[in-house]
């Protein structure tokens, strides 16, 4: 292998210049390879589709209501409607396609303006779905996605974890994905110099991890507890008759005795929160205690001293995954009777106070040597990620380079999601022997796996454009390419072998195998994805971690709450996924998933525990669908109070697809101090209605977030709000009106297909990793027509959005 003249710098035997051009040549290709969608060319047989008469109604029906303002000089909206009679459907498809998003959401005529009749929108719309189809079936435009496509961060996790059986925390090793069109996976087209370090970086632990070969160097680990986490109860996970504490995923990388190290909460003063009697602590590892400690306050008050660096424990381990707790035994306690109902909040020495000691962070270091337990095993450990590398083992030297080969085959053909050739293994192999040179058999797989870890065939999808097209045509994926994009969509990780062999065998589009595959995949725990990252980045829920409300104004309000809102979205989400139910059960369910603290919170009585169970409903307790959770209705507001502003344009983005133009530059904000912040929302958001710059978005906005408003900034039920009964009329932009939520719930039932096409544009931006366009038109009205056949059901949906153009076709360059 030739030596590069900066092999001093080199890693793993790759020299760092060789990481540092692949790499960087693969991000710079982006820049070149990546092409502006084509726009269709006019098809005298495709201007032919409609009818002269429906073509003449098409006109009329503009004239009648729409060119008053689209067109001359200074159209509305910067739409001019005057010049698509001039021209075919196909050559004005793009302007047809907004026209028809206004009309399908009855936003335009504005509703004070003279608006055609319900029939008439129908008749309509109908003419111009025809039509658009027919253009779309004549010229396909799928659409393009990047040529590369980096896996994002919680993708990198996820492969790492299915490649390597190895659970690691990508949020430590690398930085977050910037966000567009409202998902992480859009604006990963580029390698920035400063992330190829993390990458190496990132490769040389997990390799490491996952090898797990001795080794005499310590390492170390802290888990620290957010600030705000009440530790008064019952951890799940943890046994029962403890309260508070943590329990610890953590991965050891080598056998050995290892240093668990516990601090506790202090307040600002260094004194131990809540340490006012005796307590027992415990250290558990895989559920079993292998420490426990008394903690006693200090006899002097006026030299408060607890040195609670004698709170840890050395732990003989073996190498692989383990669960540690770090728990208390729950004392008795007699219930707090007071006249007011007591909070639920211990976190905080000067507002909510601990009960008892609480524990601030837990480090785990090693592995120590020790008297009776060698740190090098003579036999390897058996871990999860090593039976997964290690899938044959030389039983003598002469069969390391043929299970060497064996490895890598199986290992690249997994990373690199696609079948692997002699060259791409001899590549590998090349690694190989530099490493069982230096140090044996095992480092020389290290290293090979290091290498594909920071290789561009691992760390990007690419989808290559085929010889001998012209620019704009369409062409089908590869099978490869397809098996990508299924596994990402469904499990935002890597093809698995049986969805590999598939694509290898050349069947995977026959429309039997792919079903076969498709309900295969979302019957797999690995389709959880679809939970963790789709709905999490649909619904906001992400957005939660950085919700703290005011403290004065909501008191009860702490990290418990936090993530037990966001588990019952999570639970709700997943079970219309699991019992594959229709997905207008997310807007009309009579069930949710519920805790005691969460219960506690909605005024929910006979929940107790800190397991969540699902709860039928009896309407009374205002709970249910999407919009009455606690976690929308919380990162839909602001700390101090609600916003019909932020709640309205939520619900028209994400459950109406009726996006709403940015606001004009130099608006000022809501000036509360002018106003008056004790009076009702709708009286303090008069004033920016008033203004004729806000208005035409506010007038569609705000009716919408004013039916949540018997939902409080954490979303708890209200009737009123400084003292005044809360008025919660609402309406669509259609000028509808309705009453609280239960209105805009059957409001939005009434024409169910447009909370398919808006969940179906969130999907399908997910699953392509590109924003939706006009172009795109057709292809959902279709999956959301198919789809509505079948009573919306989940996996109706996703089938048909698998089985569409825009997924399985790509438009060159």
């Amino acid at each position: 292998m030739n030596r590069c003249p900066l092999n001093r710098f080199s890693f793993c035997g790759f020299p760092a210049c060789v990481f540092a051009v692949s790499l960087w040549f693969a991000s710079l290709s982006v820049c070149h390879l990546n092409a502006a969608e084509p726009t269709g060319s006019p098809s005298d047989e495709i201007a032919k589709v409609l009818s002269e008469s429906d073509y003449s109604g098409l006109e009329t029906f503009l004239t009648e209501y729409c060119l008053d303002c689209h067109s001359e000089d200074e159209p509305e909206a910067d739409l001019d409607l005057s010049v698509v009679g001039e021209q075919s459907i196909e050559a004005s498809a793009q302007l047809w396609e907004r026209v028809l998003r206004e009309l399908t959401s009855r936003r335009m005529p504005p509703p004070n303006e003279y608006r055609p009749s319900e029939q008439i929108y129908q008749d309509t719309s109908e003419r111009l779905v025809e039509a658009l189809a027919h253009v779309a079936a004549k010229h396909p435009r799928p659409g393009r996605t990047d040529t590369f496509r980096r896996l994002n961060r919680f993708e990198y996790q996820n492969a790492i974890r299915d490649l390597l059986a190895l659970d690691i925390d990508a949020e430590a090793l690398l930085p977050a994905d910037e966000s567009s069109h409202g998902f992480d996976n859009v604006t990963v087209g580029d390698l920035p110099p400063t992330l190829v370090s993390r990458y190496i970086n990132a490769a040389r632990k997990i390799s490491q991890l996952a090898i797990a070969r001795p080794s005499d160097q310590l390492e170390g680990h802290t888990y620290r507890m957010p600030a705000d986490v009440t530790q008064e109860e019952h951890v799940v996970g943890l046994p029962l008759g403890t309260r508070g504490g943590m329990l610890l995923h953590h991965t050891f990388p080598r056998s050995g005795v290892y240093e668990v190290q516990v601090n506790l909460a202090r307040d600002r003063n260094e004194h131990v929160e809540g340490l006012n009697g005796k307590y027992q602590m415990e250290f558990l590892l895989d559920r079993e205690r292998v420490a426990e400690f008394e903690l006693v306050p200090p006899k002097a008050r006026n030299r408060y001293f607890f040195d609670d660096s004698r709170l840890k424990a050395r732990v003989t381990v073996e190498a692989g995954p383990h669960d540690v707790g770090v728990t208390f035994i729950k004392n008795k306690s007699s219930l707090i009777e007071t006249k007011r109902q007591p909070l639920n909040v211990h976190f905080n020495s000067h507002r909510h106070p601990r009960l008892t000691p609480a524990v601030y962070q837990v480090s785990i270091t090693g592995p120590y040597d020790d008297d009776d337990v060698s740190v090098a095993a003579e036999s390897p450990p058996d871990t999860p990620s090593r039976r997964r590398v290690f899938t044959s083992y030389p039983a003598s030297p002469e069969q390391n380079e043929a299970c060497a080969r064996q490895i890598i085959s199986r290992l690249a053909r997994l990373a690199y999601r696609r079948t692997v050739d002699a060259a791409d293994v001899e590549r590998l192999m090349e690694f190989y022997r530099d490493g069982a040179a230096e140090a044996g058999f095992e480092a020389g797989i290290e290293r090979v796996l290091a290498s594909i870890l920071v290789s561009p065939r691992f760390l990007f999808r690419i989808e290559r454009d085929p010889e001998g097209l012209d620019v704009g045509d369409a062409y089908t994926v590869s099978d490869d390419e397809l098996a990508s994009r299924l596994s990402f969509f469904l499990w935002s990780s890597l093809p698995d072998d049986e969805l590999l062999t598939a694509a290898e065998r050349g069947n995977l589009r026959d429309p039997s195998v792919l079903r076969d595959q498709v309900r295969r995949m979302l019957n797999d725990p690995r389709a959880e994805a679809l939970v963790t990252n789709f709905a999490n980045q649909w619904l906001h829920l992400r957005n939660l971690e950085s919700k703290t409300p005011d403290a004065r104004l909501y008191p009860d309000f702490d990290d418990n709450l936090r993530q037990a809102m966001r588990r019952e979205t999570e639970l709700f989400f997943q079970s219309i996924i699991e019992e594959d139910r229709s997905v207008l059960d997310l807007l009309r369910s009579d069930y949710t998933y519920l805790n005691e603290r969460l219960a506690k919170h909605y005024g929910i009585p006979h929940v107790y525990g800190s397991r969540f169970r699902r709860v039928d409903l009896s309407g009374g307790e205002h709970r249910g669908g999407l919009l009455r959770h606690g976690s929308i209705l919380t990162v839909t507001s602001y700390a101090t109070r609600t916003s019909p502003v932020i709640r309205g344009n939520w619900v028209l983005v994400n459950l109406l697809a009726t996006p709403t133009p940015p606001p004009p530059p130099n608006v000022p904000s809501l000036e509360e101090e002018v106003i008056g912040a004790e009076l009702p929302i709708r009286e303090r958001l008069a004033k920016h209605r008033s203004n004729p710059a806000c208005a035409s978005c506010h007038v569609i906005i705000d009716p919408i977030g004013f039916s949540l408003e018997n939902y409080d900034a954490v979303g708890r039920w209200r009737d009123t709000e400084f003292g005044v009964p809360v008025d919660s009329e609402g309406a669509l932009p259609s000028g509808d009106s309705f009453q609280g939520v239960t209105g805009l719930e059957a409001a939005i039932m009434q024409r169910p297909e447009l909370f398919a096409t808006a969940m179906t544009e969130k999907l399908l931006t997910y699953a392509l990793g590109r924003g939706i366009g006009e172009s795109d038109g057709p292809a959902i009205r279709e999956i959301v027509r198919r789809a509505g056949q079948d009573q919306y059901r989940f996996s109706t949906l996703i089938w048909e959005i698998i089985n569409s153009p825009a997924f399985q076709m790509r438009t060159y360059r």
